[in-house]
């Protein structure tokens, strides 16, 4: 099955470098996405672009793929459910719940001249960053991108009812699917709370699995597009 993997905030397709030939070896075609100002180059780019990148991606798949999206691209995974609820096999969500329709993207931190920088690693110091060693640290602090103001203040806009029939895997690394499932209930994600096939799927890490648990991760991405 094709799997498409998308980074979050800061990251580029190569975030996924150590996750690629796991899926590969496990018989999957992963194709990793660089977004529209996120490793391109395009400091104008806006989530409609991003968002344009992904469905072109989907588009492209002979079959109906799995769309990953990691952190705040779970909300680019659950857009590509809305544009195109047929086409897509399963959303996998790691680590992050869709925004809702009407809400910024990601408006998280500071925006400095039209762009939202990386913001060091205190704001995810605790289960976040627990599992990431000096080196990683380094090396993802090093490389990140930072994300377009209009990528960040990007309005989501959810129009198809029928995005609620495509399958939801929420991978679950820095929390527990107890804790996800709570959360949800409590009103975190409204559109999760309506999903029809929502499964959870736990897995020991912290935010970033790719970099620190990619074998893991590409099995539990395997077996989210065998079942």
């Amino acid at each position: 099955m094709d799997i498409l993997l998308i980074a979050g905030l800061w990251l580029d397709g190569s975030a996924w470098d150590d996750v690629v030939p796991e899926l590969t070896s496990l018989g999957h075609r992963p194709v990793p996405l660089t977004l529209p100002g996120q490793g391109d180059g395009t400091a104008s780019a806006t989530l409609e672009d991003q968002l344009a990148t992904v469905l072109a991606a989907v588009d492209a798949t002979s079959g109906k793929p799995l769309v990953v999206g990691h952190s705040a691209a779970s909300s680019l995974a659950w857009l590509a459910a809305d544009a195109r609820p047929e086409k897509v096999a399963k959303a996998v969500l790691i680590g992050g719940f869709p925004a809702a329709d009407g809400q910024a993207y990601a408006d998280h931190f500071a925006i400095e001249g039209g762009v939202m920088p990386f913001p060091g690693w205190g704001p995810f110091e605790g289960a976040d960053s627990a599992d990431l060693d000096q080196e990683t640290r380094d090396r993802i602090a090093s490389g990140a991108v930072p994300v377009p103001e209009g990528v960040a203040r990007g309005v989501v806009r959810l129009i198809n009812e029928r995005r609620f029939d495509v399958p939801v895997v929420v991978v679950c690394p820095e929390f527990t699917p107890t804790q996800a499932k709570e959360w949800i209930a409590a009103g975190e994600s409204p559109d999760l709370a309506r999903a029809t096939h929502l499964e959870y799927v736990d897995l020991d890490s912290g935010h970033w699995p790719m970099a620190t648990r990619p074998c893991e991760l590409a099995r539990v991405l395997a077996e989210a597009a065998n079942s």
